[in-house]
């Protein structure tokens, strides 16, 4: 299998000089070992140590304390999340010395959701979360997309048309590096595997939940359902699944990084919890094989195109603002009026800029209205606005607002620039 440079990287490197525990979560089979053990291998004073490992996780099991007291130099758990008591021991350790790098933990468990784990190492540990493979890594780049929106520069120019096999096969594909390397029934196969590990393991070790059987429907209901508006009774009527027991499922999926939630965005924060979120699939290669699509018909099947093409939009955000600059968070914008923006990013809770998504190679007037909405109601705090389309012209659409081509998601890369100081 081939080895991908995760982006990400600079970050952790950034992280561990300065903070004494670093946590590298995400979905099961992103590549979090592999990550993690090139620390291991670059630095003679560091220790691998998983808990997949059975001799390991009995010696953690039985005695937390002594297992992390034993611990030198930069110490690499793998998994850590599989025994809760070991977040609580670290703690311990870290109040007695604060000394930066002193651990690299990986979890396969959202841990801010997760309040026993979350609440043991508050203001001492730095959360990473790696999704799956980026357009940019794919292709040895690190995209700077997020950057260059928040920049308040023009788009650079040219960039290339996407036609639409090659942005079919790349929202086909996702970003699972082992789904990569197997085609047909063998990628099938792998994404049935890999949902079963899932709930057998790790929703298990987090959760009580029973009727675990329901779930691949649910999953399913859910990829058909990607970066809409989540709709909990209409969900619940439609899998036969009581509203509480549901509400559990959707917590544990995301608490996987199987779904991610995209909150609604407002002007007036403390109304941005009443409104009705977004679901969307953490990896359009998973979603497609929930929904048994193939290359030639993701984009072109009139039900579910546009919301393929809306998800693999908004995973690529995701994964970009984990090295973005400003570290920006990702909402939606609805307004009662039927003004709408598939994406928000909000940085420091000020900078606004919106990212609206297209399956077309033409762009209106009119599909630049939802941009000019938000931008009023964002005042001075609004950067920019971007159309992502799948033309090849880069248009402007009035002060601050442009339409560009998909391929500015991967194109925009460090290489290219970014005014200084933005």
């Amino acid at each position: 299998m081939p080895m991908y440079k995760r982006n990400i990287m600079l970050e952790i490197e950034a992280a561990l000089r300065d903070t004494p525990v670093v946590l590298v979560n995400g979905a099961r089979q992103t590549g979090k070992t592999t990550l993690v053990r090139s620390f291991v291998a670059g630095n003679k004073n560091a220790r691998y140590l998983t808990l997949d490992d059975a001799g390991v996780m009995a010696s953690a099991t039985h005695d937390p304390q002594a297992f992390i007291e034993a611990c030198e130099g930069l110490t690499v758990i793998d998994e850590a999340q599989r025994v809760p008591e070991l977040f609580r021991a670290v703690k311990w350790q870290v109040d007695r010395n604060r000394k930066p790098g002193r651990f690299l933990l990986t979890g396969s468990a959202n841990v801010l959701m997760l309040p026993q784990l979350s609440e043991s190492l508050a203001g001492r540990m730095q959360i990473i979360t790696l999704r799956p493979l980026s357009q940019g890594e794919l292709s040895g780049s690190r995209e700077s997309f997020v950057d260059w929106l928040f920049s308040g520069s023009k788009p650079p120019v040219p960039l290339s048309d996407c036609d639409q096999p090659d942005l079919s096969e790349r929202v086909h594909r996702g970003g699972y590096p082992e789904a990569l390397t197997r085609k047909g029934p063998r990628r099938a196969s792998w994404f049935s595997s890999y949902l079963t590990a899932i709930l057998q393991r790790d929703i298990r070790e987090i959760s009580n939940i029973e009727g675990l059987m329901s779930a691949p429907r649910l999953l399913t209901l859910l990829a058909a359902r990607s970066a809409s508006l989540l709709n909990v009774s209409e969900l619940s009527r439609s899998a036969g699944i009581p509203h509480t027991t549901l509400q559990r499922y959707l917590s544990l999926f995301e608490a996987t990084f199987l779904t991610h939630t995209v909150r609604a965005w407002s002007v007036n924060a403390g109304k941005r919890l009443v409104k009705a979120p977004k679901v969307l699939m953490g990896d359009t290669g998973f979603m497609a094989n929930l929904l048994n699509i193939d290359a030639a018909h993701v984009l072109n099947d009139l039900q579910l195109a546009g919301r393929f093409m809306e998800t693999f939009v908004g995973c690529e955000l995701l994964k970009q603002m984990e090295w973005s600059r400003g570290q920006p968070a990702l909402f939606h914008y609805r307004t009662s009026g039927g003004a709408e923006v598939d994406y928000v990013l909000e940085e420091g809770g000020r900078r606004i800029v919106g990212v609206e998504v297209k399956l077309s190679k033409t762009v209106k007037k009119n599909d630049v209205r939802g941009l000019e909405s938000l931008a009023h109601d964002a005042g001075d705090g609004f950067v920019a606005g971007v159309v992502l389309y799948t033309g090849e012209q880069v248009i402007p659409f009035g002060k601050h607002i442009w339409a560009l081509p998909v391929s500015a998601l991967w194109e925009l890369a460090y290489r290219d620039s970014i005014s200084e100081g933005n």
